[in-house]
């Protein structure tokens, strides 16, 4: 059986009845774990295996796992930076924050390798304007330069850890005041601006080859009424024809208050996949995503199937033990773990 468009959660530590049935309907083809799924990381390891053992192909498990404020397990992982620190490093000292980036996203990724997760929804591509609720120390800087220079390092560490990058929130969310989680944001800049300024990063990241973008739940209403991913214009015409993007595109939270406008969930579903995503989320709401899968018509599309299987994690170390026993990610991880603590000058000091 194929892997389906839709991606959701699940309730606990482990799979129970509910769980399994939803993962094993065929719209299903991922899934997105949360820090309520993570005691351990034993469990973790158990509960990845159990879900990949699911389905062939095994189903693509996420997590939003990209520092700081942002990191869904804690005990037992690196503490990965707030990206903010990383461009406070790159104001000092551009070429060492380069290496902190691409050792960030090789402890990030090979650890949750380890554990089984197959990518994060990782890096964040805004723009750094100050006045954000939701992206603020989660953008690297208000630097056009910086954020794809930052961002590129770090996904070549990702790729060295196994793992795709995911780059967010397209075409840049940093701008607007308000959290697209609990309200409808609304930047009511020109293309013009938007292209010169917070298109510029992802633009960079897609001539590096990045895999996948996840766009905001912001309407732009000099392009479209329609928050961009629910959008042709800013998806097709912008993201595929203008940029020249042909990976993965991911929708946001379809639960989220900015996705409304577009209907009943399963309205916003089919919104986002015609618009141009290739895979939809639904999170925690168990009783939204029964409604969708009772509703949703479809599958999932020959080419969308090609850039899913590129999403699957790529060679990875057995466990935390055989990590731990190489030298350079030992160094890499200390590295990481100091970012913040001191100056950045003093890092990497013999």
């Amino acid at each position: 059986m194929s892997l389906g468009p839709v991606m959701l959660d699940v309730v606990g530590t482990e799979l129970n009845l509910e769980d399994i049935r939803r993962l094993q309907h065929p719209l299903v083809g991922g899934v997105i774990l949360f820090a309520r799924n993570f005691v351990s990381s034993s469990q973790l390891k158990e509960l990845t295996a159990a879900i990949h053992a699911l389905r062939q192909p095994p189903l693509l498990i996420a997590v939003d796992h990209e520092g700081g404020r942002v990191q869904r397990f804690r005990e037992g992982f690196t503490k990965i930076p707030a990206m903010r620190e990383l461009g406070k490093v790159w104001d000092k000292n551009p070429k060492r924050a380069k290496q902190l980036a691409l050792e960030a996203g090789w402890v990030l990724a090979a650890e949750l390798r380890a554990h089984g997760v197959d990518f994060s929804f990782t890096p964040v591509l805004d723009m750094d304007y100050g006045e954000s609720q939701v992206i603020g120390d989660r953008a690297f800087h208000q630097n056009t330069q910086a954020i794809a220079q930052l961002a590129n390092a770090l996904t070549q560490g990702l790729k060295r850890g196994g793992m795709a990058a995911v780059g967010k929130h397209f075409p840049g969310h940093g701008f607007v005041v308000a959290d697209s989680h609990v309200a409808i944001p609304v930047d009511e800049r020109g293309f013009t601006e938007i292209e010169q300024k917070d298109i510029e990063p992802f633009r960079h990241m897609i001539d590096a080859g990045i895999q996948a973008i996840m766009p905001a739940h912001v309407i732009y209403p000099k392009v479209d009424s329609m928050p961009a991913g629910f959008s042709k214009i800013w998806l097709q015409q912008v993201l595929r024809k203008h940029l020249g993007f042909n990976g993965m595109i991911f929708s946001d939270d379809l639960s989220m208050e900015g996705a409304v406008v577009a209907g009943d969930v399963t309205q916003r579903a089919m919104a986002a996949l015609h618009a141009g995503c290739d895979m939809v989320l639904l999170c925690n709401r168990p009783d939204l995503a029964d409604e969708l899968l009772e509703h949703m018509q479809g599958a999932m599309p020959a080419q969308s199937l090609a850039r899913l299987a590129r999403m699957h994690g790529g060679l990875h170390p057995a466990n935390m033990v055989a990590l731990h026993e190489d030298a350079e990610f030992m160094q890499a991880m200390h590295h990481v773990a100091e970012v913040g603590k001191v100056d950045g000058d003093l890092l990497f000091e013999a």
